[in-house]
């Protein structure tokens, strides 16, 4: 292309033109790339888990819950009964607000239904688990035939030549369940390991087997005695010479309990390995919501969700026998000892028989579970939703059968910790789903302690976003039932992250929404690049660690590169595009600017980039530019040079409601924790920052003028001369002024928010009016019942307590989290 530069101004318009003809058919993308960016479509508004937690739920909660979701940004809700709270077993909080809304019975029906048809009205896309509790599918109508089943035995050895008559022992399994964790026992009122009667009452034969008593048993050594069993179990048989052992093979239900549920809702799991259970299962589910909804299902209420399961691996269903047959070439009954830990034929048989029937159990969850699920509900036009992950089966096998694929990944010590998210997406992916979700940012308690913050959570995000998730189903957002003053309000316990609307930063919060919504926009468009060397990257400064995704169409390339390091630094960024003219798109602020330096070389495009702690941005090619020298017309990102310091005191104004002063006078900025006053000290929520202040005589020339508020903890909304400048959440802390300042009397507000945490501490300095139990893992307890005075709408007794919450995380001497505007704050003059 070096010819181009000897061209004169009308030949070189001239190919301008014939460029953006050759590209025309890349405008309509750019177009519509720019429009949804700048207005995310409802498919990229970011989700939430709903929880509804045992009876504490109401009619006006459930509207103020979803208006909430709608003014935020948020696309819809999956929503899922649980027990009162969880630790993370089922637990029961006593006194709650209403009882009789048991999950899946007609009062719960009536609250869902409010649910489906708000949800329709406000535009939001509404679905609930399809269980009650998260784990994992069945419920009080599974009866023990369609359950989870595993072989049980019993062993009756017979000496050689003697004759056995009688009666085969039947086993007498443990009543407890065969599952992975505890369930709650209402007979104990705690959680454990319950009995569980049909472990004793349901059973059937499936087979009786002699077997030489010790050793190897040689196949032909094997004799099937199950035709010569009565229906009551008597037999009567002659071994050949030796000792011998006759096993009485049968069947029962394992009595994997569904989780954490409500206890009048416990019941079985469905056996996912049968079509007529699961079938039974799913219409159960659709049947009912049809009942009770209407012309809401498919229209309102959209979608079933089936949360990452932890159900147990079943040893056995009805069909099983017959299945193994036709899938594997050969009959398993000879091989029912090896259950016993018995070797049958050689070491390397019984190991291939124990391969085969593991095999067999997937493909009898890949063939019968997760087909038979989206048969019923998309028949009905519902979607099927679905973590499908962590059971006995191919991942790649099941996600083919999912409406709606779902990852998960947690808040690990404020790093991503993904859970099977790589090969679930790769699974979706290959499955041609465009939009892959997953549970977002799930918080340890040891992480989540309303401490979390959209700033700690950026980073995590921007992990997944790299990885391939395109939209956020953050967990979670806990109904709230009661009045508004009392907050924090509900909990899930002591889990996840808190993005309930009684956060302290829910309103300023919506500008971290409106990012995941551009970002999940951009991500959702086009395709994913297949070429994984379309970007590299050298001369690294500072301290970042960047991760990219790329999405492309029709000529069009978008890239998302991510500094997932909480500091800040460059690098020269490498794209595989030439001929494009690179734009960098903030998906923070939603700005759009060109870049003017880098160049091209070799059929790429290297840009310098610089990124602030956490920082992230969209580098995007969608028009044609002339060769690039590397001579920058400006920089790109201008250094910033500090011509003035807001010192001095500041008038700052609390809210009374929650303990502090209406106004006061800060002489210099500070941590509220460090004050004296109580008020101030234990305050969490919004405080309103005012200061005036005139303009230096350094600021008078030069380019783009910032107001940097240095630190902050941990949202700050800056208004100057009335004028609304955003909300500062992230890194770079500061937003633009030049066109809202005035040489003086500039009139700055500044409205700062913090965490719950400090307010939640101070109140533990006041007298106890609630009873607090203890949770299983040293992370605070939940709450005993709810109080009399909250329920009977009294005077609280203990009158300087401020918050009411259904999980303690803190002590009187839990640690302060740090909060306010800390500064230094300062003008910040553009240098080019």
């Amino acid at each position: 292309m070096r010819f181009l530069s000897h061209l004169c101004l009308g030949t070189k318009a001239i190919f301008i033109g014939l460029a953006w003809i050759l590209l025309s058919s890349t405008a309509g993308h750019a177009d519509e790339l720019e429009a949804i960016f700048q207005n995310p479509p409802p498919a990229a508004k970011p989700q939430v888990l709903w929880m509804w937690m045992g009876g504490a739920v109401s009619s006006e909660g459930i509207t103020r819950d979803l208006e909430a979701l709608k003014e935020e940004g948020f696309g819809g809700a999956t929503m899922v009964t649980l027990s009162d709270t969880c630790t993370p077993w089922s637990g029961v909080i006593a006194n709650t607000p209403a009882p009789q809304a048991v999950a899946f019975t007609e009062p719960w029906w009536k609250l869902v239904k409010q649910a489906a048809s708000e949800s329709r009205r406000l535009g939001l896309d509404f679905g609930i688990y399809n269980c009650p509790g998260y784990e994992s599918s069945g419920g009080p109508w599974i009866a023990p035939e369609f359950s989870m089943q595993e072989i049980v035995w019993s062993e009756t050895r017979v000496k050689s030549g003697t004759t056995f008559s009688g009666t085969l022992e039947r086993v007498k399994p443990k009543l407890a369940p065969v599952e992975p964790f505890p369930v709650f026992d209402p007979a104990m009122g705690k959680a454990g390991w319950p009995d569980v009667p049909a472990r004793r009452d349901f059973y059937r034969d499936v087979a009786v087997l002699a077997l030489p008593a010790d050793g190897v048993a040689a196949r032909e050594k094997i004799i099937d005695l199950t035709g010569k069993m009565s229906a009551e179990g008597r037999l009567e048989w002659t071994p050949p010479a030796g000792d011998w052992i006759i096993y009485r093979f049968g069947r029962t239900t394992m009595g994997a309990l569904i989780q954490p549920c409500q206890p009048e809702a416990i019941g079985l799991e469905c056996d996912k390995m049968s079509r007529e259970a699961v079938e039974f299962h799913m219409n159960q589910i659709v049947d009912e919501a049809k009942r009770h909804l209407g012309d809401l299902v498919g229209n309102g209420f959209s979608h079933c969700f089936f949360d990452s399961y932890e159900a147990g691996t079943p040893g056995w269903t009805p069909r099983m026998r017959e299945e193994f047959s036709a899938r594997r070439g050969y009959d398993l009954t000879p091989f029912l000892p090896t259950l016993a830990k018995r070797v049958v034929g050689s070491e390397a048989e019984t190991r291939k028989f124990q391969a085969d029937f593991d095999r067999t159990i997937r493909d009898l969850y890949r063939d019968n579970y997760f087909p038979t699920i989206q048969r019923v509900l998309n028949a009905s036009g519902l979607a099927f939703m679905c973590e499908p992950y962590g059971g006995p089966w191919e991942i790649a096998e099941a996600v083919p059968s999912v409406d709606r694929v779902t990852g998960e990944f947690w808040t690990e010590k404020g790093a991503f910790a993904p859970n099977d998210l790589a090969p679930t997406i790769a699974a979706a992916r290959a499955a041609g789903r465009g939009i892959i979700e997953a549970e977002a940012l799930t918080g340890q308690p040891r992480d989540s302690q309303w401490t979390e913050t959209p700033g700690w959570l950026k980073p995590i995000g921007d992990a997944a976003f790299c990885a391939g998730v395109n939209r956020l189903v953050l967990h979670r957002f806990v109904h709230q039932p009661f009045d508004d003053r009392w907050r924090p309000g509900v909990t899930m316990g002591q889990w996840g992250s808190h993005f309930d609307r009684t956060q302290t930063w829910w309103k300023p919060g919506k500008a971290w929404v409106s990012y995941l919504a551009r970002c999940e926009a951009l991500l959702q468009w086009g395709e994913l690049g297949a070429d994984k060397n379309d970007f590299s990257m050298g001369e690294i400064s500072g301290k970042v660690e960047l991760s990219v995704v790329h999405r492309q169409k029709n000529g069009v390339d978008v890239f998302f590169v991510a500094n997932l390091a909480r500091s800040g630094g460059g690098a020269k960024c490498s794209f595989a595009v030439s001929g494009r003219q690179p734009e960098l798109w903030n998906p923070v602020t939603g700005e759009r600017r060109d870049l003017s330096e880098g160049e091209s070389k070799d059929g790429r495009t290297i840009v310098p980039l610089e990124f602030a702690a956490a920082e992230s941005c969209f580098v995007v090619f969608r028009r044609p530019s002339s060769t690039r020298t590397g001579i920058a017309v400006e920089k790109d990102f201008a250094p910033l040079k500090a011509v003035g310091e807001i010192a001095g005191a500041w008038q700052v104004s609390f809210d009374p409601a929650w303990g502090g002063p209406k106004e006061t006078t800060f002489a210099k900025l500070v941590d509220w924790t460090r004050r004296a006053e109580e008020g101030i000290k234990y305050y969490s929520g919004t405080a309103v920052y005012t200061k005036t202040f005139d303009l230096p005589d350094a600021t008078s020339t030069g380019g783009k003028l910032f107001l940097d508020l240095g630190t902050v903890r941990d949202l700050a909304e800056v208004r100057l001369n009335g004028k609304n400048l955003g909300v500062v959440w992230t890194a770079p802390w500061r937003v633009e002024i030049t066109g809202a300042v005035q040489p003086a009397q500039n009139k700055l507000e500044i409205e700062v928010t913090n965490v719950w945490a400090n307010r939640l501490i101070g109140d533990e300095r006041q007298p106890p009016d609630c009873e607090w139990g203890k949770g299983d893992q040293g992370y605070g307890g939940p709450l005993k019942k709810y109080p009399d005075w909250l329920m009977k709408g009294g005077t609280r007794p203990s009158e300087g307590r401020f918050t009411f919450t259904t999980w303690n995380y803190f002590t009187k001497d839990s640690p302060l989290s740090p909060s306010g505007l800390l500064g230094p704050v300062r003008l910040m003059r553009e240098s080019r």
